[in-house]
């Protein structure tokens, strides 16, 4: 026991936070419980994204009632890969990912032949609350299938990478590229064996990587390295990010990302309570980026100045950036 807590107070002295922190700290100050619904349903985070003009996959169509299940054929029309996904689901689960047609079937991203009626199956799983938070009745969400950047083909192994941004009051704190792997599934999830890797604030470079909690430097499936490479269009990321604040009003979030190789930049979804191993990503810790940013707004206040989503940026790319931005 003695030695658990000293090597906790080893920890907290690097400024990691731990979920004890980041709830009592950072979740429940800065986040109010009547504003959980914008980010906990991706359809309401999508439908208030689309008002305020930022980009998110579109939305084909969405599926309430068994009922309304029959009118999947005319959702998905002609079109040959779509994503369906749970409004209310957590860590990638329930998703079902349609790559192409197979003569009168459906091809999923990892090659699986399935037919209409097992994706049907699949919706009437999803409206029964299988893959939701708590387990509440939920609502099935078609959409935009995306397309990853061909920057990401040497690192990254089917699925669609993502991009995290915590952002404490519109301000970005903490970067990582999450990179699916054949353990994962193609998935982009750490815990079900996804790469995260550190990404430099100031200039969007990748850092070092992490994997099942141990340091690497090389995609286990590619053996491509995934440090060192330039993220396309990163201030493009970084503003989205930031601009997240006042479309959910919530203080401290995670920005889930993706680069689309047609459609640039867009917001896959918003969470309330991300998760801490953005640090081992990016070997430092999230504590002393809180408090700094904290520090900044006090001042501000002070003064009775406030500043807009770039200039949000620009202050913590200055503050966190391993390299000063141009």
């Amino acid at each position: 026991m003695f030695g658990l807590i000293k090597t906790w107070k080893a920890l907290e002295a690097r400024g990691i936070m731990g979920i004890n922190r980041r709830n009592a700290d950072y979740v429940l100050k800065y986040n109010k419980r009547s504003l959980y619904p914008i980010v906990d349903d991706k359809i309401i985070t999508k439908e208030r994204a689309l008002a305020a003009g930022i980009h998110v996959p579109e939305m084909y169509g969405i599926i309430e009632t068994e009922k309304q299940i029959e009118k999947l054929h005319e959702i998905i029309g002609g079109r040959n890969d779509f994503v369906i996904k749970p409004a209310q689901g957590a860590g990638g689960d329930g998703i079902l990912v349609i790559a192409d047609r197979f003569e009168d079937r459906y091809r999923t991203v990892s090659g699986k032949i399935i037919s209409h009626e097992e994706i049907e199956h699949q919706v009437s799983s999803i409206l029964t609350g299988l893959y939701s938070l708590g387990g509440h009745r939920d609502r099935a969400l078609i959409e935009y299938r995306v397309t990853p950047d061909q920057i990401f083909k040497s690192i990254s192994y089917e699925g669609v990478p993502d991009i995290r941004i915590i952002v404490l009051m519109g301000y970005p704190v903490m970067a990582m590229l999450r990179l699916p792997t054949r353990q994962s599934g193609g998935k982009a999830n750490l815990h079900q064996g996804a790469i995260g890797v550190g990404v430099d604030l100031a200039t969007g470079v990748t850092l070092r990587g992490t994997w099942l909690n141990n340091i690497i430097s090389k995609h286990p499936d590619t053996t491509n390295a995934v440090d060192g490479v330039q993220l396309p269009n990163w201030d493009g990321f970084m503003k989205l990010a930031a601009g997240c604040y006042e479309l959910c009003g919530l203080g401290y979030i995670g920005v889930d990302m993706v680069l689309d190789q047609d459609k640039g930049p867009l917001i896959l979804e918003l969470n309330a309570r991300p998760g801490l191993n953005i640090q081992i990503a990016n070997d430092t810790g999230l504590t002393q980026r809180t408090h700094a940013i904290e520090a900044h707004i006090e001042a501000l206040t002070k003064e009775g100045i406030s500043e807009d989503a770039e200039q949000r940026v620009r202050v913590a790319q200055g503050l966190f950036g391993h390299v000063q931005p141009r």
